[in-house]
């Protein structure tokens, strides 16, 4: 069983992911800086602070090939499966997801519970 401060830690590297919304790059930088502060005091909060790293670099780079994609069909007028809207509007639902998947996360481990984040590259093992 894992402790209070534990589990706090834990949502507090999940839920960082959130810095996204106030600066680039922030929801991969603050969880793997909050990670790093953490991670030698268990082998829970490494556990759950690599995930949250390895999750959120996912992310970005599934968003940088969707926005990529749409962009480039665009931008040199190739027909695409998409068309504008409807690749912006795959872009707002994988943030809608993401935003449900971080808060489902933070929740989980808040309650002492072990949480994997589906579709995740372990980039960091």
């Amino acid at each position: 069983m894992n402790s209070k401060n534990e589990s706090s830690s834990a949502f507090l590297i999940h839920i960082s992911a959130f810095a996204s919304y106030f600066f680039p790059l922030g929801g991969v930088i603050a969880p793997l800086i909050f990670w790093q502060v953490k991670k030698d005091e268990s082998a829970y909060i490494d556990e759950q602070g690599r995930e949250a790293v390895n999750f959120n670099l996912s992310f970005l780079l599934y968003t940088f090939i969707l926005g990529l994609s749409i962009f480039s069909t665009s931008f040199f007028h190739f027909p695409n499966f998409f068309g504008i809207f409807g690749g912006i509007s795959v872009v707002v639902i994988l943030g809608i997801v993401r935003f449900v998947l971080i808060i489902q996360a933070a929740l989980k481990v808040n309650n002492n519970e072990y949480y994997k984040y589906p579709l995740t590259i372990q980039f960091i093992k």
